[in-house]
């Protein structure tokens, strides 16, 4: 039995393709693309079938899972319509059986229009089936290139008190930041340079992709979304774009001071995730936190020990590859259980 798994985002669609063989994970592949679904999402279907191909034959797959988190773009007004359009494209897509990772488990497609928001940013309903392979009693922390998840599980079950969203944000349980496409100025205020405090420019500058390219956190190859300028991903220009930040250049600053920028951006950024940790650590009484996705060791394991909190990675089971796409793993696991 050969399972693809998609966790289809707004700005980047994962796959994870797991041969099962009497119901045990025999082999995983992954693959991502960036794809903008503001802009892009008639593109889908393609790049769904663009990505199993890199992998394998299109024709060879026995089952789809699919979560999403892409309804939340603005090419939708609202959630309900991203929902549906997502499932219009994949059951015209795909000939085998598709199922939808929601809050309620692994709907078809025919239940899931009775409700789509069951399926709404539910693929961390996903990560859990991952997550409590390591610990029945943990919270489990995935940043991504846009947001952070931080959701607790006890005996082996997710008991996050927000369901939506809009409900995760006011309880820690959604922190919207990642490694990747936030804005520097969504989280800064001011930033300390050669003991002086400069606030900050509220523009398009820089994004937390271009602090990691800077600090060799990531590499060219991991900035796989667009630049706010429209320029390269090479270091130098990644400095070009931070230093906007304080509304200097690569003239005022030095490469040097840059650097600098970028160590105090991070930990700032670290503080952010490390907030909405405390909060579900202290109401849940979780002590033990398992990360992943890209930020899992830029800024989530840095968080969790900010805090005193016991870390393991879910690298323990996947590789680092599997880690940054662990939604679209578990998706793919929830839909070989669905079918069995």
């Amino acid at each position: 039995m050969k399972v693809a798994g998609f966790d289809i985002g707004g700005a980047n669609t994962d796959l994870a393709i797991i041969d099962f063989e009497d119901g045990e994970i025999k082999n995983i592949e992954v693959d991502y693309a960036y794809l903008p679904m503001w802009s892009n999402n008639d593109d889908l279907a393609s790049v769904l079938k663009e990505l199993i191909e890199n992998i394998c034959p299109f024709e060879d797959i026995d089952a789809v899972g699919i979560s999403m988190t892409a309804e939340l773009v603005d090419a939708y007004e609202t959630k309900k319509e991203g929902v549906l359009d997502v499932v219009n494209k994949c059951d015209e897509l795909f000939d085998c059986p598709v199922g939808y990772i929601t809050l309620k488990g692994v709907l078809s497609s025919e239940d899931l229009r009775k409700d789509p928001l069951q399926a709404a940013a539910a693929n961390w309903i996903a990560t859990c089936e991952i997550a409590t392979l390591i610990a029945e009693n943990c919270i489990f922390i995935d940043t991504g290139s846009t947001t952070t998840d931080i959701i607790p599980i006890k005996d082996g079950k997710q008991c996050a008190i927000g369901n939506s969203d809009f409900e995760r944000l006011a309880t820690g349980e959604l922190v919207y930041t990642g490694t990747l496409r936030t804005n520097l100025a969504s989280f800064l205020d001011k930033v300390e340079l050669n003991g002086k405090e400069y606030r900050v420019a509220s523009e398009l500058f820089a994004q937390t992709a271009d602090v990691y390219r800077v600090l060799d956190l990531i590499d060219e190859k991991d900035y796989i979304c667009d630049t706010f300028d429209g320029e390269g991903k090479s270091k130098i220009e990644c400095m070009r774009r931070i230093s906007r930040v304080l509304c200097a250049d690569l003239d005022s600053v030095s490469t040097e001071d840059v650097v600098e920028i970028s160590k105090f951006i991070h930990k700032e950024q670290v503080k952010q995730i490390a907030d909405g940790l405390k909060q579900v650590s202290e109401k849940q009484g979780l002590n033990l936190v398992i990360t992943t996705g890209l930020g899992k060791d830029i800024l989530d394991a840095k968080a969790a020990e900010s805090l005193g909190l016991e870390v393991k990675s879910m690298g323990d089971i996947l590789t680092d590859e599997e880690c940054v796409v662990a939604p679209a793993v578990g998706t793919a696991v929830m839909m070989n259980k669905y079918l069995n």
